[in-house]
């Protein structure tokens, strides 16, 4: 994954829903173009952070048993605001359907909030094998890397009486 655009995760109820952050900060490498007078998060990247969200509640309801979550379809997407340089950008999705190897998630992300952008997204998982025999091998690693990048974002809050 090399644009990772999901900071953190705050919660996250597999099967249900997730609520992430994208944290905006004036050193990404993108706001020097996007726009040097009026630097904002690209709207193309704030559907990506809406779809990353959704893979990791896809992938951790499925219990990372899929190298590849897709996204196949983005729906209704609608942009309301910029996310500048400073701002935080919330995301949540949740799921409302799954029908064989798809799910379709209605996903928001909100600064202020506000909301700055929506949209239903349909996410395919599967694996990689399934598209490239040859690359049966990469599946296995695939699974653990996502698991790892996912244990570095999730960091699941103590019961109330565990810090007792």
């Amino acid at each position: 994954m090399r644009f990772r655009l999901i900071d953190r995760i705050d919660e996250i109820e597999p099967g249900v829903r997730i609520a992430a952050v994208k944290a905006l900060t004036g050193s990404e490498d993108y706001l020097k173009d996007h726009f040097p007078l009026f630097p904002v998060m690209p709207g193309v990247l704030m559907l990506e952070a809406m779809y990353q969200a959704s893979a990791w509640l896809v992938r951790s309801t499925d219990h990372f048993a899929y190298a590849l979550v897709l996204l196949k379809e983005a729906r209704n997407v609608k942009y309301a605001d910029f996310v500048a340089p400073g701002q935080v950008l919330h995301v949540t999705a949740e799921i409302l359907k799954r029908e064989g190897d798809l799910t379709t998630l209605k996903a928001q992300g909100m600064v202020a909030g506000h909301v700055a952008v929506s949209a239903r997204l349909i996410l395919e998982r599967g694996q990689i094998a399934d598209r490239i025999a040859t690359r049966a091998e990469s599946d296995p690693f695939t699974r653990k890397r996502m698991k790892e990048y996912f244990d570095e974002i999730y960091q699941p809050a103590l019961p109330e009486q565990a810090l007792v």
